[in-house]
């Protein structure tokens, strides 16, 4: 199979110099011209996602190389851009900034690569003139499998400022495709973690939104957009599928006999062999309830996991911790995943009658899978107010960003997944919870330092580390078969 969909990368030299701006922009410009628009973003990013959906009206997919590994980006690509007219992927930080220590791993430059994509660069040309020449030059002979099919120049101060820059690029041989000129910036607001997501700004995110799209198409020849990605290479592989990657993904592996906390002299779990357990896969039979939940408080959700998990035999049902007062009827499994607890903490802690009815499921043995913002809602507390109280762990603001990439392996046997699983995951949080890890662990960190977090107890598992379960389709598979069981 090849895929053929018309695409570019807008990338960046650096963070700040308005990839969100440009790329969400010349989504919602296209869509506006009745293109069906696929939206992705490089990286573990889950906010910006939520901006492409709503200005293309499809789910913002993120396309990340060490999460999923190189070999998923293809795959995963055609998958959110099947019968769409043009894709569109927004790059992350500098264009060849990707994994700490890993060369171009998870770096816009490699998805570029691996997509087969031209490259926008969008420079911020604030406080330059000819050097942005000798900046563009160098972006675009640093790799020679990068192509760079053009600029868009950011932040320009007037005409005469305009005509310098134009003037200096002439000679690198870089067609500028576009020019933004300085402008109060769009009204996307942010806080500690980044920009505030979409369902917590309603009305004025659609705002916002717009005034991109004005910005983009205003001051960037669409037309010339388009063709270039129409010269993007044919893209060879079938699509990614979530049936077909249940069936053809490795089993859990078994056990350990003694699961639980990594003792302080053993390295087995981190550093031994994958156990393997014997072929076959789960039971389709009846569908399952999952409770997965979602509202302003909990929006950090890659879709392929509920993807998979509807695969699996299971009933996905969103509900909003923030309203519900108790859990979907007949939930025989919970996904809470990331998001912004910290913020609506008063909120969720009055909501006394949906906090009971977590607690009752997770005492009840049933299939809990947290992370980060779910490990906080499962915890006595919550910045001093009381929180689900499935785990007898405290959490608080902080002053420290905690954010990277983590290899990582499963300590305990738990209702995700199997001790001895390696899965590799992000960090992204403000907060401490403390103890951080139960006396059976979730994940034993294996770079970039070694230690143990989270917790497995009962059915739940509860973490910061953020997983794409793509990655490791069998995670899904085990859940629904445990809420089939327990």
């Amino acid at each position: 199979m090849v895929t053929s969909v018309p695409r570019l990368v807008i990338a960046a030299p650096s963070s700040g110099s308005g990839k969100t701006t440009v790329a969400t922009g010349l989504m919602a410009a296209l869509t506006a011209r009745g293109l069906a628009v696929s939206p992705h973003k490089v990286g573990p990013d889950y906010i910006d996602p939520g901006y492409h959906a709503l200005a293309t009206g499809r789910v913002g997919r993120n396309l990340d190389a060490y999460l999923c590994g190189p070999e998923l980006v293809g795959p995963l690509f055609a998958h959110g851009a099947r019968g769409c007219d043009i894709a569109v992927v927004e790059g992350v930080m500098g264009l060849y900034d990707g994994a700490a220590g890993e060369g171009e791993l998870a770096s816009t430059a490699q998805v570029a690569k691996l997509l087969r994509a031209p490259v926008v660069l969008v420079v911020d040309a604030s406080s330059q003139s000819r050097s942005v020449a000798a900046l563009v030059h160098g972006f675009a002979s640093f790799d020679p499998e990068v192509r760079i099919g053009g600029v868009i120049l950011n932040k320009v101060g007037s005409d005469r400022h305009e005509a310098l820059l134009r003037e200096a690029l002439d000679s690198v041989g870089v067609p500028v495709l576009g020019v933004l000129r300085r402008a109060a910036p769009v009204e996307t607001p942010s806080r500690h973690l980044g920009l505030v997501p979409v369902a917590e700004r309603g009305a004025l995110a659609v705002e916002a939104v717009a005034a991109m799209a004005a910005q983009v198409a205003g001051g960037c020849d669409l037309a010339a957009l388009v063709a270039l990605a129409r010269s993007a290479g044919p893209l060879a592989g079938a699509g990614w599928d979530a049936g077909e990657a249940l069936v053809s993904s490795p089993p859990p592996p078994l056990p350990f006999p003694s699961p639980g906390a990594l003792p302080p002299d053993s390295r087995s779990a981190l550093d031994g062999p994958r156990p393997q357990a014997p072929d076959g896969l789960v039971d389709a039979g009846r569908p399952v309830r999952v409770a997965v939940a979602g509202g302003a408080a909990f929006t950090f959700s890659y879709p392929e996991h509920a993807e998979l998990l509807t695969a699996a035999g299971a009933e996905v049902v969103v509900f909003d911790p923030l309203r519900d007062e108790e859990l979907p009827e007949g939930t025989a499994g919970l996904v809470v995943g990331g998001g912004f607890p910290e913020v609506y903490a008063s909120e969720l802690s009055a909501n006394e009658g949906l906090r009971k009815s977590v607690a009752e499921l997770a005492l009840s043995g049933a299939p809990v899978a947290a992370e980060c913002a779910g490990l906080l809602y499962l915890c006595r507390d919550l910045d001093g107010l009381p929180m689900c109280g499935v785990l007898d762990a405290s959490a608080r603001m902080s002053e420290r960003l905690t954010l990277g990439y983590r290899d990582a392996v499963a300590v305990s046997d738990s209702t995700l997944a199997g001790a001895g699983t390696r899965m590799r995951g992000h960090e992204f949080h403000r907060t401490v919870v403390e103890p951080d890890a139960g006396s059976a662990p979730a994940w034993g960190m294996r770079a970039p330092e070694r230690r143990v977090e989270g917790f497995v107890e009962r059915g739940v598992h509860a973490s910061y580390l953020h997983t794409h379960w793509a990655s490791e389709p069998g995670v899904a598979r085990r859940f629904v078969e445990r809420c089939r069981t327990s």
